[in-house]
């Protein structure tokens, strides 16, 4: 019931939790503002964010465009629902949203509107950076022109100026955000060239010159935390010592490495696919060489074929399925093209 009015009014630089937008949107969007230039990046994080968004102003912005009192009390409820502690007592909240709560990235996408608001008015119609001349005149001026792009509690800002622009931007962002309770974390708020590389959503982002030539591309890699945590998982299914059915441990595998595969296929990712691949492979013989006693000329003569070529590890129906196999493209940028599911009027009342 939300959801729909409040669609209306959010601005399309914001893609977390929100319908017919994902992570790729976003990392098209950097793609695509990298390319034109803006490769200064303020890459933020704020600080805790679901403990301690402000109740006061997000039922203030709530109000602003829900009149009804019976909505307006359930949503202050869940607000102020309070949490059971570990030692079985009992505490209110008077900040914050409730992890995990269906309310919780909804009224968090309303309160960061503030902030998605303050960094795209500079673009609206008549705004000062909403015609290329007065860009230009910013620059001439040695004033930044900037590009904001948010996921839930993380969002960066493309610039086309200098270190000391962006600097001035993040002083300018912890303004806005301080009403909300919030604040910007300190450790992982930084201030990088894109040809240095930042991470964002998973994906390592990087202005770099083109293997062979003179050219320069923004490149967007997978970063090497989820490669980690991938792994991790990997090795949490196929223990040496396992006994687990092979076709559970095999459909496990399948389904952990292909959801992995399929939110990074739009990255540069072969080689990383290859990878994981051969890691999952070797995993899976370490533990079959284990269980059955298998020595290297064992493998070999139950997973080739007589011309010496290899077959994939199978159990029943099951086979090993590589995720090299899934095709790597480009996500393709769409803008404002992005349709807006809502049918209410921005900005009236509902």
């Amino acid at each position: 019931m939300l959801e729909p009015i409040f669609e209306a009014d959010f601005e399309p630089c914001s893609y977390g939790f929100r319908p017919k937008r994902r992570a790729q949107e976003a990392i098209a969007e950097i793609h695509h503002f990298g390319t034109q230039g803006y490769r200064m990046v303020l890459d933020a994080d704020v600080e805790a964010a679901s403990d301690n968004l402000s109740h006061v102003a997000v039922m203030g912005r709530v109000r602003a465009r829900v009149k009804d009192k019976r909505v307006l009390a359930l949503v202050k409820a869940f607000l102020k629902a309070g949490i059971f502690t570990e030692a079985g007592g009992y505490e209110d909240t008077m900040a914050g949203t409730p992890q995990g709560g269906i309310l919780s990235p909804l009224l968090f996408n309303i309160a960061l509107a503030v902030l998605d608001e303050h960094m795209t008015a500079p673009w609206a119609e008549g705004g000062t950076m909403s015609t290329q001349y007065k860009r230009r005149a910013r620059r001439r001026n040695g004033l930044p022109n900037w590009r904001y792009v948010r996921y839930a509690d993380d969002f960066v800002v493309l610039l086309d100026g200098s270190r000391q622009g962006a600097e001035a931007a993040r002083e300018e962002i912890a303004g806005v955000l301080a009403p909300l309770g919030l604040r910007l974390s300190g450790a992982k708020t930084r201030v990088v060239s894109m040809s240095e590389w930042f991470a964002f959503l998973g994906f390592r982002i990087q202005w770099r010159r083109k293997k062979g030539t003179n050219q320069w591309h923004v490149y967007t890699f997978i970063d090497q935390r989820p490669i980690k945590s991938l792994k991790v998982k990997i090795r949490a299914l196929t223990p040496r010592t396992s006994q687990q059915d092979l076709g559970y441990v095999l459909t496990r595998l399948n389904q952990v490495t292909h959801g992995w595969a399929s939110y990074f296929r739009h990255a540069v990712a072969k080689s990383t696919f290859s990878m994981l691949d051969n890691f999952t492979w070797r995993r899976v013989i370490r533990m079959l060489s284990r269980r059955h006693h298998w020595r290297w000329k064992d493998v070999r003569r139950q997973y080739t074929t007589p011309q010496g070529r290899w077959l994939p590890i199978h159990a029943g129906e099951v086979n090993l399925r590589r995720i090299a196999a899934i095709s790597v493209t480009r996500y393709r940028y769409r803008g404002s093209d992005i349709p807006k599911p809502s049918p209410w009027t921005a900005g009236q009342p509902a």
